[in-house]
């Protein structure tokens, strides 16, 4: 038997197990994502929390996919590529969906009835960032086309940099105009939650990086 083969045989029976699953999980993110930003324009505040409860229900489905990502990872003796970049890019794609469902709750558990631009401003920087994401954990099974990795991540960077921008003007908006301390802390809490997203975005984005670099 040759080496090769011997290489082969411990190689699980689907070698590329953990790209369908890293492809449902950023899937998923964008189905949050997409539903948020529909949320946040609807002016009907009933429409609004079915909507949100559509986001608790798809967050699940994302802890499921993290879940059996964790699994494999234990089960498969050889992977796709390093075993610490499978577990942290898991963790971040799950932490974005974390955090959109952290934001939809804070919006519903606090009646936020004015859902203002800063909110729907930053919702649609998480979806820009999460179909970025999915595009560029679609381009890992072969690791072919590079360039479009990287252009995802660097596209996710700067999602995140202008969600930097409008968190921290939104912030300073409602220190110098907002007179009612509870919806300060209120809407500051929902920004926090939503500027943490596009976070966690780029936290996936840099994995993915690092994966590149090592298998240049």
């Amino acid at each position: 038997m040759s080496l090769n083969s011997i290489f082969q045989y411990f190689v699980p029976k689907d070698k590329k197990v953990f790209f369908p699953l890293f492809e449902q999980a950023s899937s998923n993110v964008v189905a949050m994502a997409t539903v948020l930003v529909e949320a946040v324009n609807s002016a009907n505040a009933n429409t609004r929390e079915e909507l949100f409860k559509q986001i608790d229900k798809l967050e699940n489905k994302g802890d499921e996919i993290t879940h059996q990502i964790y699994l494999e990872l234990g089960k498969n003796f050889i992977t796709p590529f390093d075993r610490e970049d499978i577990h942290s890019l898991a963790t971040a794609i799950d932490d974005v969906a974390d955090y959109i469902q952290g934001a939809a709750n804070r919006m519903m558990l606090y009646n936020v009835d004015n859902v203002n631009e800063p909110i729907k401003k930053l919702s649609e920087l998480i979806l820009q960032a999460s179909i970025d994401l999915e595009k560029a954990v679609k381009e890992l099974r072969d690791l072919k086309n590079v360039r479009n990795i990287a252009d995802s991540c660097i596209r996710i960077n700067s999602v995140e940099n202008q969600a930097d921008y409008v968190f921290d003007r939104a912030v300073a908006d409602l220190f110098l105009y907002e007179k009612d301390a509870i919806n300060l802390i209120k809407y500051k809490e929902i920004y926090a939650a939503l500027e943490t997203a596009t976070d966690m975005c780029e936290d996936a984005a840099n994995v993915m990086e690092s994966i590149l670099v090592k298998n240049a």
